[in-house]
This record gives structure tokens, C-alpha cells and sequence, in this order.
């Protein structure tokens, strides 16, 4: 008899914390996929500017200093979206 009413009482515990950890699981994964969507958009960031770093080297109408900053614009326009795709 008690052990029966025992092991209605740990199922009971087992139901409820499971159902606590689900949301918790599902958040996390959404957080992996921000983050993974992040990484994309940085890596993309960067690609594009190496390339305009390239364009800019090889058209003579800015310095190399120039071409420099905007490639540092660039990438800092990149972190701006990650950081709002992130958060």
C-alpha cells in the first residue's frame, strides 16, 4: 500500500519536472540558432568586406588608408546586424 502510493507520487515528480524543463529546452535551442545566424551574418560581413577592400585597392581614387576605414566600417555595420539578429 505505501509502496503504491510512493510510486504514484514519484511519477507525479516526474511528470512536473519534466514539464518544467521543456520550455527550457526550447529556449535554448532558440538561442543556439540566434547565435548560429549571428555567426552567418559576421562570416558573410566579413567576405564582402574583404571584397570591397579589394575594389577599393584597385581603383586609384582612394588612398590605401581609405580603403582601410571603410573596410573597418564595414565590418563594424556587420557586428551592428549579427547584434541585432542575436538579441
Amino acid at each position: 500500500m505505501i509502496r503504491k502510493h510512493y510510486l504514484t507520487v514519484l511519477a507525479s515528480l516526474a511528470i512536473a519536472t519534466g514539464g518544467l524543463w521543456m520550455p527550457t529546452l526550447a529556449h535554448a535551442t532558440d538561442q543556439a540558432d540566434q547565435r548560429q545566424e549571428s555567426r552567418d551574418v559576421k562570416q558573410e560581413g566579413r567576405e564582402g568586406s574583404r571584397e570591397a577592400k579589394e575594389a577599393c585597392k584597385e581603383g586609384d581614387e582612394k588612398s590605401r588608408n581609405d580603403c582601410r576605414q571603410d573596410k573597418r566600417d564595414t565590418k563594424q555595420d556587420t557586428r551592428d546586424t549579427a547584434r541585432d539578429v542575436k538579441y
